[in-house]
């Protein structure tokens, strides 16, 4: 049985980071590649506008529900659409690596966008097989197996990529990534095995899309459920508005790729490993309610930091120090947040509850985080470059308040949840 569960969390490690390394090649990598070869803030933020993608998977998600996809059918449900998403990413990468972003952007952009729809897509059929491969008791061990890979992924799709563009070049580097992308297909697939759900409902495109909302308002009662939808919308605001600035603002306040990828990522995936699964310890010593709300605090006090290092000289400890603190403080968000999603979804509609869960997630940050260069921009045309980031900074900061006062409000709700207590 340990060896059975022992499989199953290296399987979803390697899941984890399939799912994270196209994130972070356009969502975080890309915006280093932009900003290296001169391209505007303004467009850099409006560019992460194709990660709505991930927003928008619910759409999609039926399609993942109702049928495997008939090329590889043979390897189950989940995975064939695992399987198929992951090919399309690794040749649009490929395709990508070619193409140059200061002559070519908007083909550039085509070919981006291909890498996160296929993403999108790959993410719901991972967590539906996530959510049907162990009980809701068991689901933390996977989450945090999950998001040791999915930050694993970061680490290589931030850390080793911006240090190899820098003594290579980004073509080289985005091809190496798909190179990397091939090989986790393979030993991941190798590795896992997929049972059907006998408890799945399969249903046509509008039934698809209706009967699972219905099931949500009925198991919480519309004032509940509409509630815990606005908590899951800005729990994690801060973090997805900052993040397409996050590199644009290291190389703006002077430090190199090598420096970005050497120390800034490295700490930062030390940091998030603790982080992740610190939530899972914390879960189960405090419980649902006050890890969410630890959460939530401790990412507002940890980006707050950021405005500091913005008013002060390049300083690579200071900024290290920083950016262990808020990747510790992700890490943390990353592991409850994913708990607190799992508990809210039935194993009838697994796929399209969980999708639309984190469309609801993502979708507001995602759109807000599309201005993110122009806030920038604006806040430096009123206070000048230095304090226009640490505006931004405490702009972000403060977005953490709404999804506070609502767990707060929610206390006897979450509480009530005696399985993670």
């Amino acid at each position: 049985m340990i060896k059975g569960n022992t499989v199953k969390i290296i399987s979803f490690t390697g899941y984890g980071f399939a799912s994270g390394l196209p994130y972070v090649l356009i969502f975080i990598t890309l915006t280093a590649w932009l900003r290296d070869v001169g391209i505007d803030l303004s467009l850099i933020g409006f560019i992460s506008w194709i990660m709505l993608t991930y927003s928008l998977k619910f759409l999609w998600a039926p399609f993942v529900d109702r049928s495997p996809t008939k090329l590889f059918k043979r390897f189950g449900h989940r995975r064939s659409w695992i399987i198929t998403m992951q090919l399309q990413i690794i040749i649009s990468l490929i395709v990508l690596s070619f193409i140059n972003p200061t002559t070519d952007f908007i083909i550039f952009a085509i070919f981006a966008f291909n890498v996160a729809l296929a993403g999108s897509i790959q993410d719901i059929a991972i967590d539906a097989y996530r959510i049907e491969s162990a009980k809701l008791e068991d689901q933390g061990n996977l989450a945090a197996g999950y998001q040791f890979g999915y930050r694993i992924a970061i680490l290589v799709g931030s850390s080793f990529a911006l240090i190899f563009a820098e003594n290579f070049s980004w073509s080289l580097a985005y091809q190496l990534m798909a190179m990397l992308m091939g090989i986790n297909l393979f030993l991941s697939i190798y590795l896992s095995s997929e049972k059907q759900n006998p408890n799945l409902i399969k249903l046509n495109y509008q039934q698809s899309l209706i009967e699972p909302i219905k099931d949500f308002f009925k198991r919480f009662g519309i004032k509940m459920a509409s509630i815990l939808l606005l908590i899951v919308s800005t729990y994690r605001l801060t973090d997805i508005v900052m993040g397409p600035m996050a590199n644009p603002f290291y190389i703006d306040m002077g430090y190199s790729l090598s420096e970005i990828g050497y120390v800034v990522k490295v700490v930062a995936l030390i940091g998030t490993i603790i982080g992740v699964f610190a939530g899972g310890v914390l879960i189960k010593k405090i419980g649902l309610y006050k890890s969410l709300l630890f959460g939530a605090f401790l990412v507002m006090f940890t980006n707050l930091l950021f405005s500091y290092a913005a008013i002060n000289d390049k300083n690579i400890l200071l900024l290290a120090s920083i950016v262990a603190s808020d990747s510790l403080a992700a890490g943390v968000v990353g592991t409850v947040n994913i708990t607190f999603l799992t508990s809210l979804v039935s194993p009838k509609y697994t796929g399209f509850q969980y999708a639309l869960l984190t469309s609801m997630m993502a979708f507001l940050g995602k759109v807000f985080g599309g201005f993110s260069g122009v806030f920038v921009e604006s806040f430096q045309s009123l206070y000048g470059f230095s304090y226009g980031w640490m505006s931004f900074y405490i702009f972000t900061s403060l977005l953490a308040v709404p999804a506070i006062i609502l767990i707060y409000q929610n206390k006897g709700f979450f509480n009530a949840k005696a399985s993670y207590s």
